[in-house]
This record gives C-alpha cells, structure tokens and sequence, in this order.
C-alpha cells in the first residue's frame, strides 16, 4: 500500500488521485470517479471533491492508497 504525506489539513479525492501518479490528468480523475470506479474507505466515491483526512485509504485499479499526515 502507498502512502500520501498530506501538506495541508486534507486533499480532494482528484488531487490525490493526480498527486500518486494513478491519473494523468484531472479529467481522467474526474472520468473514473464519477463512474463509479474509486472507493474511499470501501465505499465507492462519486464525488471528486471529497476531502481525505489522514488515516483515509482511497483505491482505484487495484492500487490502495493510504493518506498520511
């Protein structure tokens, strides 16, 4: 599993998904959640704005993300 060092209190679901490398664009990000394609703890995510704390894992295409302060 990866981890994702937080610079601020958060990070929205389509940054963090561009700032691992998983997206290549912010479209892409935006393509792939709203199709239903990214989980957020488990649980699928359809909004690209969804702000991730620390100690959130988010997953697309098999890859685990987890988000470290």
């Amino acid at each position: 599993m990866q981890e994702l060092k937080l610079r601020e209190e958060y990070i929205k679901l389509g940054q963090a998904l561009k700032a691992t490398g998983m997206v290549s664009s912010g479209l892409d990000a935006k393509i792939f959640i709203q199709n239903g394609e990214v989980k957020v703890n488990g649980e699928v995510e359809t909004r690209r704005g969804k702000k991730l704390y620390a100690g959130d894992v988010f997953e697309f295409d098999g890859e685990s993300v987890k988000v470290t302060d």
